[in-house]
């Protein structure tokens, strides 16, 4: 009963990982709002969806003002395409650091005086390529880097009354993996690099998208949980000549 009555608030929560985590919070027993400029394809069960511009300070605003209640900000809605940094101007990266790091900030303050009265945590959605080289997607990395040190930041500034914890999450396998990877064949190849042998699905990242909104992490703030499978392999391994296992 831990969810009853309870909202939780998923940006970009309409396809992909955003889905899996608003279907992860309605099966739990939490009322669902997701918010994105676009309605979902596929409608989610138990999920209410509104339309929303997260790059529209004003928008997120009025928003948040129209909830009577919110528990729980995940802060999922983000992305990018693949480009060299050559291949465009600043402008145009800066809209991608805009979209993954300025837009969980507007977010996260327009929602701070709903979560504090209600005891409440946001859960950014970082990434590994917030922690190592992001060749094609600089921009998106820089972002995800920015995105959980502001989570430190914001963690420490709203405690007690609010918690604020990032998941850093590795490869997900997604309706749109196959731009990623190049097809099955290539998801596959891919998932072959992870310790556990296979991409997240969109559930996983929910279901510790949950645990960290939880009383079972009531004593946790200002952490970085890892999904990521157990990461990637270092390449010196596989390139080495010494120690090969016969």
């Amino acid at each position: 009963m831990e969810w009853d009555g309870k909202v939780a608030v998923v940006t970009g929560g309409t396809r992909g990982v955003g889905a899996g985590i608003a279907r992860a919070f309605a099966e739990a027993g939490a009322q669902v709002v997701v918010c994105a400029r676009r309605p979902p394809e596929v409608p989610l069960e138990g999920v209410e969806f509104m339309p929303l511009d997260l790059r529209d300070a004003e928008a997120v605003d009025d928003f948040f003002a129209g909830l009577a209640r919110v528990d729980v900000l995940v802060n999922n809605a983000g992305g990018t395409p693949y480009r060299r940094l050559t291949a465009g101007d600043a402008r145009r990266h800066a809209r991608v650091i805009e979209l993954n790091l300025l837009a969980p900030l507007t977010a996260s303050l327009a929602a701070y005086g709903r979560l504090r009265r209600s005891g409440g945590s946001v859960v950014m959605i970082g990434s590994v390529s917030g922690g190592r080289p992001s060749p094609g997607s600089a921009a998106y990395g820089a972002a995800k880097a920015g995105l959980e040190s502001l989570a430190r930041s914001m963690a420490v500034e709203w405690a007690p009354e609010v918690r604020v914890n990032t998941l850093v999450v590795g490869m997900v396998r997604t309706e749109l993996s196959r731009l990623h990877y190049g097809g099955e064949e290539g998801v596959e190849a891919v998932a072959r690099t992870v310790p556990l042998g296979r991409l997240a699905t969109p559930a996983d990242v929910g279901a510790a998208a949950v645990f960290l909104a939880s009383d079972a992490a009531a004593y946790i703030t200002g952490a970085s949980l890892l999904v990521h499978g157990g990461g990637e392999r270092p390449a010196f391994l596989d390139a080495a000549t010494a120690n090969k296992e016969t």
